[in-house]
């Protein structure tokens, strides 16, 4: 039984061994797997980066290499293409080359005519060799032995108005227009009435007309109960015993030269038969005879304006009209620095016939030289015209304007031109007219205002416009081969060319130098001129501006007329004609040019 113990034990310490013997060789061997498996993953992760790097290499070579590829092939492709391009296209852009050298070379020419023409130089041609012109043809006129030539005369006279205007305006305010329309109601001879509240120096403005009538001079101041007497004479106590109605006139108004009646609305009938009759006609009934009246100039005043009918006739005699208001806040400061003493010494130097430049023989003739040297333009005669179309039809209440009133406006004119030393009325003279052509005060700053307008409007631009588009319009439709035809649209072409530079030429002689026929007028006060020349210039620039753009496609219809250039040419150089042609133009002319729809 011991034995049997023992050799169990055995058996068990030998089972025991041999597993002890398997778990470490097991042991060992998992160890042994793992020690393998971590250099086998060392191996495979160090083999693996170098796949990838080699991978990454045979990549970038092989796109390298494809690019390369590429490119040869591109090339190759494009000289395949190069060589083996249409007949068609290669026409096609030979044929745009074409029309690009004949684009840019109407182009080229037409700059340089336009330059010629735009010259400042150019622009003062005309005005300068009118005045040359004027000046030579007076000359030639009178031999050395004669006397002083017409334009020398004019230019003295008008140096002697500039004189007197300064001296008549001494110790006067914001007067200069009044002033100015005084003298020229003179030369005239027509009559000036001054408007306005009292206090306003109208009476001391027709009481200086007497300055140069060296004693003829009437002045009276009419009230409701004014008889004749007051202003023709009395009735003769000789000629009454004789049975003659005569008065006598010595001293009194037909017999003065210059006469200043105020509050002239307050006239009766018992006056006004005879005073109409003095005022237009220069004549006065007395008794049986009709006598001449010397009258120059007469200049009436009045508060206000005259209310009866029977007036209205008195109303149109005065050709000139001026309303007189307060002096500014602006220029009260200057009043207030006036005293007497500075008015006295300004009548006093008047009455000096040493210093006054005016003698009354300046005045005698004025008016039949005027008329006789002076032309009027049919600039003038239209704008006038129109004028008195807008005052009396389109404005509300119409203001009305008699022929006998138009008639003489345009004698005045006349004169204003001739006295400023010019022979031809300018546009710039009609600002005249905002003085004439009114019925009540607040009428004239619109008659001045359209006047102005008028002046800067855009001179026919609209007309020549239309021309020029149908001038392009026949030259697209036009036969190449029709000589005659060609030469006619370019004589037109050429026309239109002309008519344009004139109208530049004429606006750049009315605004070179900052509007110098503004602002040297004689005529027009320094405030006169500066509102027109500030109202007027950015609307000459306007003008200026559309006239240069349409000479430009004046000038490029003309150059191509004359290089005979197809109409898909000038389709590119003068684009809204062409739109406008296709558009507006008959189907039947638009098919030869093939923009006819299918």
């Amino acid at each position: 039984m011991t034995m049997m113990m023992r050799v169990g034990m055995n058996v068990i310490n030998n089972n025991n061994n041999n597993n002890c013997c398997r778990s470490s060789s097991s042991s060992s061997s998992v160890l042994m797997f793992n020690s393998t498996a971590g250099n086998d993953n060392k191996f495979f992760s160090s083999r693996a980066k170098m796949t990838t790097t080699t991978t990454t290499t045979q990549k970038k070579k092989k796109k390298k290499k494809n690019f390369n590829r590429g490119r040869t092939v591109s090339a190759s492709n494009n000289n395949k293409a190069t060589s083996s391009e249409p007949d068609w296209k290669v026409k096609q852009r030979e044929q745009d080359a074409l029309i690009g050298r004949e684009e840019n070379a109407v182009k080229e020419r037409v700059r340089t005519i336009l330059n010629e023409i735009l010259n400042p130089s150019t622009y003062l041609k005309t005005t300068q060799m009118e005045d040359s012109g004027n000046i030579s043809a007076s000359a030639s006129a009178s031999s050395p032995s004669s006397p002083p030539s017409s334009s020398h005369q004019q230019q003295e006279l008008s140096d002697k108005i500039r004189k007197a205007t300064k001296m008549l305006e001494e110790g006067l305010i914001e007067r200069e227009s009044q002033v100015r329309l005084l003298l020229l109601a003179a030369f005239c001879s027509e009559h000036l009435l001054l408007l306005g509240p009292p206090g306003t120096a109208k009476s001391e403005i027709g009481r200086r007309l007497s300055a140069f009538t060296q004693g003829q001079y009437f002045e009276r101041l009419l009230t409701r109960f004014s008889v004749p007497e007051e202003l023709f004479g009395p009735l003769s106590m000789v000629g009454l015993e004789k049975d003659m109605y005569i008065r006598k006139i010595d001293g009194y108004l037909p017999t003065a030269r210059v006469a200043f009646v105020d509050e002239i609305f307050k006239a009766n009938s018992a006056i006004l038969n005879s005073l109409l009759t003095i005022l237009n006609e220069r004549l006065f009934d007395n008794g049986n005879e009709r006598i001449e009246v010397p009258l120059l100039c007469l200049v009436g005043a009045s508060n206000e304006l005259p209310e009866s009918e029977e007036l209205d006739a008195l109303y149109d005699r005065f050709l000139l009209r001026s309303s007189v208001e307060q002096v500014s806040s602006a220029s009260l400061r200057d009043l207030l620095k006036l005293s007497e003493s500075s008015e006295t010494k300004a009548r006093a130097n008047i009455n000096d016939d040493k210093k006054f430049s005016l003698k009354p023989s300046d005045f005698q003739g004025v008016k039949e030289k005027a008329c006789e040297m002076t032309t009027v333009p049919d600039s003038v005669i239209n704008l006038m015209t129109d004028l008195r179309a807008h005052l009396q039809d389109k404005c509300e209440p119409p203001i009305y304007v008699s022929d006998r009133r138009l008639l003489k406006a345009v004698t005045l004119l006349r004169v204003a031109a001739y006295t400023d030393g010019r022979t031809i009325v300018s546009d710039f003279d009609t600002l005249l007219l905002a003085h004439v052509l009114w019925q009540r005060p607040g009428e004239s700053a619109m008659v001045q205002d359209w006047i102005l307008e008028r002046l800067a409007k855009e001179r026919g631009v609209k007309q020549v416009q239309y021309l020029l588009a149908a001038l392009f319009g026949r030259a697209c439709r036009s036969d190449e081969n029709d000589e005659e035809e060609a030469n006619q649209l370019l004589s037109e072409a050429r026309g239109l060319k002309e008519i344009l530079t004139t109208q530049l030429e004429d606006l750049a002689g009315a605004t070179a130098g900052g509007v110098p026929q503004l602002k040297k007028h004689v005529w027009l006060s320094p405030a006169e001129s500066e509102r027109a020349a500030q109202s007027l210039s950015p609307m000459f620039n306007k003008a200026r501006k559309g006239l240069e753009k349409l000479l430009e496609e004046a000038l490029t219809l003309e150059v191509a007329l004359e290089r005979k250039t197809e109409p898909h040419v000038m389709a590119l150089l003068l684009p809204e004609y062409w739109a406008d042609f296709i558009r507006s133009g008959p189907i039947e002319d638009v098919k030869p040019l093939g923009l006819a729809k299918p």
